[in-house]
């Protein structure tokens, strides 16, 4: 035991750590993290990068930064001898309200390795008080209500740093706060968060309701606020605005310490606009700039040799566009800069599609990015390539030396030593800690995988370690939800935003007809405990009614005494990095079943498989990749390809109805949605809303895939209930491929073609 560390907890937490409560143990903690990783700062020389983001999901980082800094295991043991519990220390800790979904994970994926890797990169972002919200299930739908998670004693330690920003001509003053990233074995970088000190956390009522118009009480109470008015359209820009103009003056601030006369920003400063909410940094700091006295054109090009533009959609709806109007009411200084670069894109393509302002007076975010930045990349090799031959073409036609692929990854630290403790012990006594570092050394795997050489007594202990995740996942569920699970059952997990394109639907459907099948006689090969955790927008009408029909069939199912014995469903009331913690080490089947052609790339699919879970997925995103790299023998793959749905889409023939009357078992499953049963425990006005959608829409054609997904379901199921050493062995050789979804990986191939840092 390192009894220097214990002297310092005992000192910080001002008595013997028996006699403290788990909230002055977790405040002592806090101070020795803040202590250790501040002695990791190191001067910046040469460039640094600046991450911009409307999102850093980076969950509870009270055990990963004791992890990056080497003090976990101390702290644990310590914790142990005065007869306390490191796990219940975690608990004291709120969860960060700080994202919603997989930009958000990948962002704070994205700084652990920047700092890991020991190049100097910061986060710029955000502090909202309310995060997205809190999901509320306990009515049958989806309702929401404040997510407050700020405290005296945040993460996110408050400055006297403070940076004038127009708002509609008036002014406000942005707040810096500052939070550490720790990385493993490395560095410590910064996570930068803006707020305004007017704001009043008082105003908000009925769930999430606000007065969007009193901008000074309400800019950065929650995350993506409603925008289904106009009011909330505005408030939106006045968020981004709000970061990217704070953010500006924080970069020029900075480079002028280490020596730039602002004319050289491209060698002090790479600057990464993470998706469209960013992109008024770049009218922005051509601003600054010339406020410097720059003149327009040479800021311009300081401004394109500075920037980079990471597309994470192949959703038009998500490639933001915003009225002129808007821009002139609430950023009036920068629509004549746009209005420039609107005439510098046009004088560059006769191509109007690719103007920055379109004919009717809309601004496209996207396009601005693409013309004024050196770097447009994608986030998975086929999404790269659908923007370039589809969605983006002409910009590729233009700049095709822009165009780039940088395929997204996980920080391993969080996603195994983590979470999921056991199997990596397991994973280090087979191959040493390398991997902890370098994530490639997963290969070495390997060979405990190859069925002619495989191991029983290894495979077997990794079948108990999932077993043991199983348990602890119902445990956590029967703590949090009242609900206990079938541990003998197959955990089929699907975790992530709801959304139309990932298909939540499409399961629903899968269910649905198992139920009908166990009720006609014909049970599965083993138990299946469907397990689902989402959140829809709140004014996203028909994702929240797959919400609702999937709560309802969950009271169906459990109420029938002959299905609950071979089908369970579960759904996790508001999904977080926490929950997400609990839910991946237990998976034994990850759905990734996006309509192939919609999903940029996915970071759950790479969490899953490190997990040992087998992947059933359409060939997109980084499905594809993992496909590739693990073998079609150990994935699930099904469905129309890419080229066929963008065909379907080209031709405009698809007609739903056509699937629903020509399939009986299709028919059956939709009908049911409205049948007796469903409508006893639900609401008829949004299950028959959904089930009209599916026949009259469609819009993400789950129809076609129905039989497909059925087969190839089955499949799996049989596969893990008649030959569990297979099994096993499968999910070993995804584990030992996993390696290349490292988001370390990924930052070196930022650094190496973006950023060039250090230089």
């Amino acid at each position: 035991m390192n009894a220097n560390l214990k002297n310092t907890l005992t000192e910080l937490a001002g008595k013997p750590l028996a006699g403290c409560t788990d909230q002055e143990i977790y405040l002592a903690l806090l101070e020795l993290v803040r202590r250790e990783s501040d002695a990791r700062r190191t001067p910046v020389r040469g460039k640094k990068l600046y991450y911009i983001s409307a999102e850093f999901l980076i969950g509870k980082l009270l055990s990963n930064n004791l992890i990056n800094l080497g003090l976990y295991d101390d702290v644990r043991e310590i914790l142990a001898e005065a007869g306390k519990s490191l796990s219940d220390i975690e608990e004291v800790e709120p969860e960060p309200s700080l994202g919603n979904g997989g930009l958000g994970r990948l962002a704070a994926c994205f700084l652990d390795s920047l700092a890991t890797l020991g190049l100097p990169g910061d986060g710029i972002g955000l502090r909202y008080h309310f995060g997205l919200f809190k999901q509320d299930l306990s009515a049958g739908v989806q309702s929401e209500q404040p997510d407050p998670w700020l405290t005296a004693n945040s993460w996110a330690e408050p400055t006297d740093v403070t940076f004038p920003v127009q708002l509609a001509g008036k002014p406000v003053t942005a707040r810096l706060y500052r939070l550490d990233v720790t990385g493993y074995e490395g560095r410590t970088n910064t996570l930068n968060l803006f707020d305004l000190d007017t704001i009043d956390e008082s105003i908000v009522h009925d769930g999430i309701r606000f007065d969007k118009d009193d901008v000074e009480k309400c800019l950065t109470l929650f995350l993506y606020p409603d925008d289904s008015d106009e009011a909330g359209r505005l408030l939106r820009i006045y968020q981004q605005y709000l970061m990217v103009s704070a953010g500006a003056q924080l970069i020029l601030a900075e480079c002028k310490e280490r020596g730039s006369d602002l004319h050289d920003l491209a060698k002090y400063a790479a600057i990464q606009i993470n998706d469209t909410h960013p992109s008024m940094v770049i009218p922005e700091l051509i601003r600054l700039l010339g406020e410097e006295g720059i003149e327009f054109d040479e800021a311009v090009q300081i401004v394109t040799d500075t920037c980079a533009y990471t597309n994470h959609t192949i959703l038009a709806e998500a490639l933001e566009t915003w009225p002129r109007g808007y821009l002139e009411k609430v950023v009036p200084q920068l629509m004549p800069i746009i209005e420039q670069l609107d005439a510098a894109a046009r004088a560059r393509t006769g191509n109007e599609g690719l103007a920055v302002i379109d004919g009717g007076g809309n601004v496209h975010m996207a396009h601005m990015d693409i013309h004024f930045t050196h770097s447009t990349n994608g986030v998975a090799a086929l999404h790269t390539e659908i923007l370039k031959n589809t969605e983006l073409h002409g910009f590729y036609e233009l700049y095709p030396e822009k165009f780039n692929n940088k395929t997204n990854g996980i920080t391993f630290r969080r996603w195994l030593l983590e979470c999921n403790p056991a199997l990596t012990a397991e994973i280090e006594g087979l191959i040493g800690p390398g991997f902890k570092k370098d994530a490639a050394e997963l290969e070495k795997l390997l060979p405990y995988a190859d069925a002619a050489t495989a191991d029983i007594n290894i495979l077997q202990q990794l079948a108990q370690i999932k077993a043991k995740n199983k348990k602890a996942l119902s445990d956590w569920l029967a703590r949090t939800q009242g609900v206990q699970l079938n541990c003998e059952a197959m955990f089929d997990i699907q975790a992530k935003r709801l959304h139309e394109y990932k298909r939540q639907q499409l399961n629903l459907l899968y269910l649905i007809h198992q139920y009908l099948e166990v009720k006609a006689g014909h049970t599965p090969a083993v138990p299946l405990v469907s397990i689902f955790g989402a959140k829809a927008a709140p004014a996203y009408t028909i994702a929240k009614d797959i919400i609702h029909a999937l709560l309802t069939l969950s009271r169906v199912i459990a109420a029938d005494p002959e299905a609950s014995q071979w089908l369970q469903l579960v759904f996790i009331e508001n999904y977080n990095v926490t929950a997400a913690e609990k839910l991946i080490p237990a998976c034994d089947l990850s759905e990734q079943i996006s309509l192939a052609s919609k999903e940029a790339s996915g970071t759950g699919n790479m969490k899953f498989m490190l997990n040992g879970a087998l992947t059933l997925g359409t060939m997109d995103g980084a499905n594809v990749e993992i496909a590739d790299l693990v073998g079609g023998d150990n994935i699930y793959i099904f469905g129309a390809s890419s080229g066929q749905v963008i065909h379907r889409y080209a031709a405009g023939d698809y007609n739903p109805r056509e699937w629903y009357e020509a399939d009986p078992n299709l028919r059956r499953a939709i009908d049911f949605l409205t049948g007796p049963e469903m409508l006893a425990e639900g609401r008829e006005e949004n299950l028959a809303r959904l089930k009209n959608e599916l026949i009259g829409k469609d819009w993400f054609q789950t129809l076609p895939d129905f039989n497909a997904y059925l087969v190839r379901k089955g499949q799996a199921v049989a596969d893990y209930a008649f030959d569990p050493l297979g099994w096993t062995r499968r999910t070993l050789v995804n584990i030992a491929k996993a390696g290349y979804f490292s988001s370390d990986r990924t930052i070196a191939e930022y650094d190496r073609d973006i950023w060039h840092l250090g230089e």
